[in-house]
């Protein structure tokens, strides 16, 4: 952990300093009040020991200011003159722990252990909290389809790793599901897992919400920020759409995969970084790179493992499977025990092609259970998109021709894009190609 050690005395600084780094952690000192705001702006502090007198300067005092302008880290306060009523007022001011001088590196050990735990705790608190408003039970990620179920094994085989590892997919396939559970099974599972999500700021923000700014870095930065790759020290950032990385911040993300170094925005002084990088996309990474929006180098560095997230319709086996998954999270939720689906519901759930995948799945469910008035989930519940498939043959794996299918992968194509020029992007084809295809079909 990054240490910070605040004392009036030069040698006790030096000594405990080097209790610390022997026992593992990175400690800083700070002689004054100010010279400890100094390090607590310009560093990752995780744990403060403050001397209970600093001088003239009262270290209670001190705590008390740090606490009310929100200083949330673990502070020990260090007291030379231990008494039960002087600890009651540490605590009261807002300290985490009392130990008393001289400082025994045993004690110490001891304390920073315990500080440690209640660190990871809070963490792992924060992960499941964040787990339970994604909504997603964890057993989505089994399969029965025997291609898929190869790429999971590959996936968790790699989990326990420090290998970067490349999600792939259309979106809603449950890459972020998958990430949470590879950070789970790694050696860093005890650590922090911090998401990123690519495309939802723009190019300024994106590089200060990954790796921090100073204060008066770019307009709007009126206070200094660590970052989530700081957050994620020790653990796993997971960079969601990846794809949508603008190419100015590109080579910032090489450089920290790379060497494990990076800078905050408006900084100079280089950091160092210890996490693991997970990242998913929908796009076509070979594509960008072919066209030159995506570099090849960041592309090979991040794909040392790659895992592809089919697509619910590739997945026939496993609609049911996870419907009933499904239906059981959400079903205990409400208090139902006996809920389940009707023959009806379980042929509409099969016949629809679930363009919006796991994620369309969940809220498909979800509404069901809610809109039942009894224990069997009938067609009526379902959405009227599922209804209206219900009984249709065209989709993969069904008995149909490839001609059927492939005219039937048009209309659908052609009804959820703005134009045929879209369309035909989509389809992989030229326009004028479409167009012969769709007017033999009768649709021009």
């Amino acid at each position: 952990m990054n240490i910070l050690i605040v004392d009036d005395e030069s040698t006790i600084l030096q000594t405990t300093s080097a209790a610390l780094e022997n026992m593992g952690h990175r400690a800083f000192t700070a002689l004054s009040r100010r010279q400890a705001l100094r390090n607590l702006k310009d560093e990752p502090i995780q744990v403060m020991l403050l001397d209970s007198q600093l001088g003239s300067e009262d270290g209670l005092g001190f705590l008390r200011e740090l606490r009310e302008d929100g200083w949330g880290l673990p502070i020990v306060i260090c007291a030379a003159h231990s008494s039960i009523e002087s600890a009651v007022n540490a605590m009261k001011a807002g300290a985490t722990e009392y130990i008393q001088k001289p400082i025994i590196p045993e004690d110490v050990r001891e304390m920073l252990n315990k500080v440690e735990r209640n660190l990871r705790l809070q963490s792992r608190v924060k992960e499941l909290e964040s787990m339970v408003s994604d909504q997603n039970p964890s057993m989505v990620m089994d399969s029965e389809e025997p291609g898929f179920k190869e790429m999971l094994r590959m996936a968790f085989k790699a989990a326990n790793s420090e290998a970067s590892i490349l999600l792939l997919g259309p979106s809603g396939t449950g890459k972020t599901i998958l990430a949470r559970q590879l950070h789970q099974h790694s050696t860093r599972h005890d650590k922090p897992f911090v998401t990123v999500n690519c495309p939802s700021l723009s190019k300024e923000l994106l590089e200060s919400e990954l790796f921090g700014h100073l204060k008066g870095a770019f307009t709007g930065a009126v206070n200094e920020t660590w970052g989530k790759v700081a957050a994620a020290e020790g653990g796993t950032l997971f960079l969601d759409e990846i794809g949508e990385l603008p190419p100015e911040i590109q080579p910032k993300l090489l450089r920290l995969l790379q060497e494990q170094e990076y800078e905050r925005v408006g900084e100079t002084r280089t950091r160092q970084s210890n996490i693991r990088v997970l990242a998913a996309t929908s796009r076509d990474l070979t594509r960008e790179v072919e066209e030159g929006r995506f570099r090849e180098d960041l592309f090979y560095r991040l794909k040392v493992i790659e895992v592809y997230m089919p697509a619910l319709v590739e997945r026939p086996s496993d609609i049911l499977p996870l419907a009933e998954t499904y239906l059981r999270f959400f079903a205990e939720k409400r208090g139902l025990s006996n809920l389940k689906f009707s023959e009806g519901a379980r042929k509409a759930l099969m016949d629809y092609s679930w363009p919006g995948n796991l994620r369309e799945m969940r809220n498909v469910i979800e509404r069901a259970t809610i809109l039942s008035e009894k224990n069997l989930i009938e067609e009526d519940v379902l959405p009227p998109d599922l209804n209206n498939q219900a009984g249709s043959s065209l989709r993969p794996g069904h008995f149909v021709s490839l001609k059927d299918l492939e005219e039937e992968h048009i209309r659908r194509i052609v009804a959820r894009t703005n134009s045929l020029e879209q369309a035909a992007q989509v389809l992989g084809i030229d326009t004028a190609t479409l167009y012969r295809r769709r007017k033999r079909m009768g649709l021009t």
